[in-house]
C-alpha cells in the first residue's frame, strides 16, 4: 500500500494532514523562518539554509526574503536563479526551474489542486500536478502559475498574468488567462 507521500508524488489523491507530510512541512517552515529572519549580510548563513531547504538547487540561487514553500525538497532549480520578495512555491509535486530564470515579486507557483467534485473535495483529500519552467525565463511580478503548466525556454510572462495553460518557448505572454502576445524569436 502506498504512503500518502508516494500518492502525493504520483499525482493521486492524498491526505495532506498525514503525520509524515506534516512533519516535513514543519521542518520546511522552521528553515523558512530562519531564512526570512536573516539579513542580507548573513550570506553564509543564508546559503546554508537554502542548501538545506532546497537541496536540488544549482549554484548562485538568490532568494530575496520573505519566501514561502511547502517542502522545498520538491523544487529542482538550475544555476543563477533569482526570486524577488514574497514569492510562494507550493511544491507538493515537482517544480522544475531552468538556469538563469528570474521571478518578480509576489510570484505564486501552485502545484497543489483540489477536485472539481464537491464530494471528493469535502473528503479533505487533494492532489497535485508538476510545473516546469525553462531556462532564461522571466516571470513578472504577481504572476500566478497554475498546476500542470510548462513555460518554455526564454519566454517572458507579463506582470499580473494567470498562467493556466502551457506557454511555448521564445514568446511574450500576458493576461488573465495568460496568452501569447508575440514571438520573441523573430525580434
Amino acid at each position: 500500500m502506498k504512503t500518502e507521500k508516494e500518492k502525493m508524488h504520483s499525482g493521486e489523491l492524498y491526505d495532506a494532514l498525514d503525520k509524515q507530510l506534516s512533519k516535513e512541512r514543519l521542518q520546511a517552515r522552521l528553515l523558512l523562518k530562519a531564512l526570512n529572519d536573516s539579513r542580507e549580510d548573513q550570506e553564509t548563513e543564508r546559503a546554508k539554509l537554502l542548501k538545506e531547504l532546497i537541496p536540488n538547487a544549482g549554484e548562485g540561487l538568490w532568494i530575496q526574503p520573505p519566501f514561502y514553500c511547502d517542502y522545498g525538497t520538491n523544487i529542482q532549480i538550475g544555476e543563477r536563479v533569482f526570486f524577488n520578495f514574497n514569492c510562494v512555491v507550493l511544491d507538493v509535486m515537482q517544480v522544475t526551474i531552468g538556469s538563469r530564470s528570474l521571478f518578480g515579486p509576489n510570484v505564486q507557483i501552485y502545484t497543489a489542486t483540489h477536485s472539481m467534485d464537491y464530494k471528493e473535495r469535502a473528503s479533505g483529500l487533494e492532489y497535485a500536478k508538476p510545473i516546469t519552467i525553462g531556462e532564461d525565463v522571466w516571470i513578472g511580478g504577481s504572476v500566478v502559475i497554475c498546476p500542470g503548466v510548462t513555460i518554455g525556454d526564454r519566454s517572458v510572462i507579463g506582470a499580473g498574468s494567470v498562467v493556466a495553460k502551457d506557454i511555448p518557448a521564445n514568446v511574450f505572454a500576458a493576461g488573465n488567462p495568460c496568452r501569447v502576445i508575440r514571438d520573441l524569436a523573430r525580434e
